[in-house]
């Protein structure tokens, strides 16, 4: 039975996944293994549980988060699982752990507030850019599905916007060339192809607009060519230095429709598919935390019952 190092089950594995799945999603894979897990595995035979736990420990003390961690331990055993069905690596059964953390990390969201001073300068200071941000926080939207939207996706007819693309810069590392590409593609899911209704003070804002642009045209630049989400990003953070706001990231005005959702009692259900989230627990686990004094109605109410 022949034997292959790590780094080259890596190559074959790379040339079988590169047309099964998405451009955006294989950029990833590579970018994860050519600079992580290479440089550290790549000439082993075999990796052992003891040799990937180091590799996790290592990687968390150099600084990334968990999360990231998890997805280049995601790509490693993807590799090594196709190295194994090769027969080119041996079976190895790895229970990795991870450090617990006692605080939960704690996005950041606008006040009600400080959403309606945001709101109500955008609405009287219309741009196209200024207009996509309203968009985001009336629906959720991520950057990169935002920057991806056109005309066309708006019906005023029917009241809702369409999301089925996204746009997104990605990493290339190839053959030790390093570069990056814009991809224009399918959302990041299946769940997040979706329809979201449009409100009554949105509505208002585009019925003006709509009849008088190209349907074919990006929203933000109005024009055929995309605006890229970095550079969106920066306009974002100016303009909310301008106004004296929070200096959250873009994803914020996400969290905050979502929070603002929940706040008013949204069933979660319908939250986590305007959000186009793969899972309700998705959507649980972000936003819903009961704090103290829920928890000591939750208690009451069953007892009560039983009394």
């Amino acid at each position: 039975m022949e034997r292959k190092t790590i780094k080259e089950v890596y190559l074959a594995w790379r040339e079988m996944k590169v047309s099964l799945v998405k451009e955006s999603t294989f950029a990833t894979y590579v970018t994860n293994a050519e600079k992580h897990i290479l440089p550290v595995l790549g000439d082993m035979h075999s990796v052992k549980e003891s040799n990937v736990q180091q590799f996790v420990l290592d990687k968390l003390k150099a600084g990334l988060s968990q999360r990231t961690v998890r997805d280049i331990l995601l790509v490693l055993k993807m590799i090594v699982a196709y190295g194994t069905r090769q027969g080119w690596l041996e079976h190895c059964e790895w229970d990795i752990k991870f450090p617990t953390t006692a605080e939960r990390h704690e996005f950041q969201v606008l006040t009600i507030n400080e959403q309606r001073k945001l709101m109500t300068f955008l609405k009287s200071h219309f741009s196209f850019k200024n207009l996509g941000l309203y968009i985001c926080l009336c629906t959720g939207l991520r950057i990169g599905e935002i920057c991806a939207l056109k005309w066309s996706d708006i019906s005023v007819k029917t009241q809702t916007i369409c999301i089925r693309r996204t746009i997104e810069r990605v990493y290339v590392i190839e053959d030790g060339h390093k570069y990056t590409k814009l991809i224009i593609s399918t959302p990041k899911s299946a769940s997040s192809i979706r329809d979201i209704p449009i409100s009554g003070d949105l509505l208002r804002l585009l019925k003006p607009i709509i009849g008088l642009i190209n349907s074919t045209y990006f929203v933000l630049t109005n024009t055929e060519k995309p605006l890229e989400p970095r550079i969106y990003r920066h306009y974002y953070k100016r303009f909310m230095s301008k106004l004296n706001l929070p200096a959250m990231k873009f994803h914020g005005l996400r969290h905050t429709f979502a929070t603002r959702c929940i706040e008013s009692n949204c069933d979660y259900k319908t939250v986590s598919s305007i959000l186009g989230h793969s899972s309700v627990s998705t959507t649980l686990n972000l936003y819903v935390h009961p704090d103290m004094g829920q928890k000591r109605k939750c208690i009451d109410k069953m007892l009560k019952s039983v009394r």
